[in-house]
């Protein structure tokens, strides 16, 4: 049924809401109904629109994404959509307070649009379902720690990580490399053959090709290492890796960022 699913997008970047409206409206059971450029915007298409789902940047002028939940935390709405944060921002900070204030789910920019509109899937169907089921909607703290948002949870260390190594985000070096150690966590055994196995996984995501996806990850590192800061390398990568000898292969980038995001996360190899 078209327009099963009705969302809200508010993002003070015309254009990326624009791309983001057209792309989602490819599909039957999603429709887009309105586009907010700030805050104050937002809350009043949300409460004349009534959508089902909000996608709500954090950063928009007049009020901000966090101020939106905060305001609408004090009306008595006869509804409450569900609230899927957007940032480039991934501090837990930021991730917490808008956990407290309501918000279902946060995606770091840049993000994969298929991701979002599966995460939208699955809140509303997890939504509806506990309503007409009568069962007691999930809370907040149990939906981010349960096994669907354990991949976020996933994306968000990974994002944050590369961040802090200086991988420049506008480079199609970062969204391969940041796959490659996304893969490579869930499953170690597809970094044994990193040519024949990792490379092909994350150019098929892409729809390029291994050896395109091997050069802009090698791009990426060489650009973080000409613009980074050595001290926090050497917080991050500690003595495997010599700053003053040359930059980590690519294999090595991937396999270190891996390993650190699992003994962050507490995962096993």
């Amino acid at each position: 049924m078209k327009g099963e699913i009705s969302v809200l997008i508010a993002d003070d970047n015309v254009e990326f809401a624009k791309l983001l409206k057209e792309y989602m409206n490819q599909y039957e059971d999603i429709e887009v109904l309105e586009l907010a450029k700030d805050g104050l915007q937002a809350i009043e298409m949300i409460i004349s629109k009534k959508p089902d789902v909000v996608v709500l940047d954090i950063i928009m002028p007049n009020l901000d994404g966090l101020g939106v939940l905060e305001r609408l935390s004090t009306m008595q709405l006869e509804y409450r959509p569900i609230f899927i944060m957007l940032s480039a921002i991934g501090q837990d900070v930021f991730v917490q307070r808008a956990v407290n204030l309501g918000a279902e789910y946060y995606i770091i920019k840049p993000f994969d649009v298929e991701v979002l509109v599966t995460r939208i899937r699955q809140l509303y169907r997890e939504k509806t379902t506990s309503v007409f089921s009568n069962k007691p909607i999930i809370k907040n703290s149990e939906l981010l720690s349960s096994n669907v948002d354990k991949n976020y949870d996933l994306e968000v260390e990974v994002t944050n990580l590369m961040h802090e190594v200086g991988i420049p985000p506008h480079m199609a070096g970062y969204q391969y490399l940041r796959e490659a150690v996304i893969q490579t966590v869930k499953n170690s055994k597809v970094f044994t053959s990193v040519t024949k196995n990792l490379y092909p996984a994350v150019a098929e995501k892409y729809n390029t090709t291994p050896q395109k996806v091997e050069r802009a990850i090698r791009n990426a590192i060489e650009s973080a290492w000409a613009r980074g800061n050595p001290d926090t390398v050497d917080a991050l990568f500690g003595y495997t890796i010599n700053y003053s000898k040359g930059k980590p292969t690519n294999s090595e980038c991937i396999a270190m960022m891996a390993d650190k995001i699992r003994i962050t996360m507490g995962l096993r190899p």
